[in-house]
């Protein structure tokens, strides 16, 4: 059976107030993608959505072991800081496979890693603003493009 793969993109300065309502909304939609067939998750590991996302799914691969996450790192500089910390630490030794886009930073690293998870995945969630430039809202474009499943959590700005 082929496995159906899910990613997120979404802000890394997600408001205070609305991390509560981001994580909840998450864990609904990992949710719903289980209930889908979706087993295999992929989290750029960016602060914010990233993070938020592949600790639900950290949680729901020790339930399922169906289930599998995929770090999706964009340079090697990076994946050694996410290292460092305790917790992003425990959700890469959570990580089923650890890419890692390239080893030393380049001006378009991001959007490779972005173009990675899209081209893997037939549902991407987006944790979205509305603001029409940066690394989300292309990301966005790219699944719209390519004619990916979307699903988007919109957040208030503060």
């Amino acid at each position: 059976m082929e496995e159906k793969t899910c990613c997120v993109t979404g802000h890394r300065d997600i408001p205070a107030g609305q991390v509560d309502f981001v994580k909840q909304a998450l864990r609904k939609e990992i949710q719903h993608a289980i209930a889908d067939g979706f087993t295999h998750f992929i989290s750029g590991f960016a602060e914010g959505a990233d993070l938020f996302f592949a600790e639900i799914v950290a949680e729901f691969c020790k339930e399922k072991k169906e289930l599998s996450l995929e770090g999706a790192i964009p340079y090697g500089g990076r994946l050694r800081r996410l290292e460092k910390g305790e917790e992003t630490k425990r959700l890469l030794d959570a990580c089923a496979k650890i890419t890692v886009i390239s080893e030393d930073y380049i001006p378009d690293v991001y959007s490779k890693r972005n173009w990675y998870m899209v081209e893997r995945s037939k549902r991407v969630i987006a944790v979205y603003d509305g603001r029409k430039t940066g690394g989300t809202a292309a990301t966005i474009r790219m699944a719209q493009k390519k004619g990916t499943e979307l699903r988007e959590i919109f957040i208030k700005t503060e």
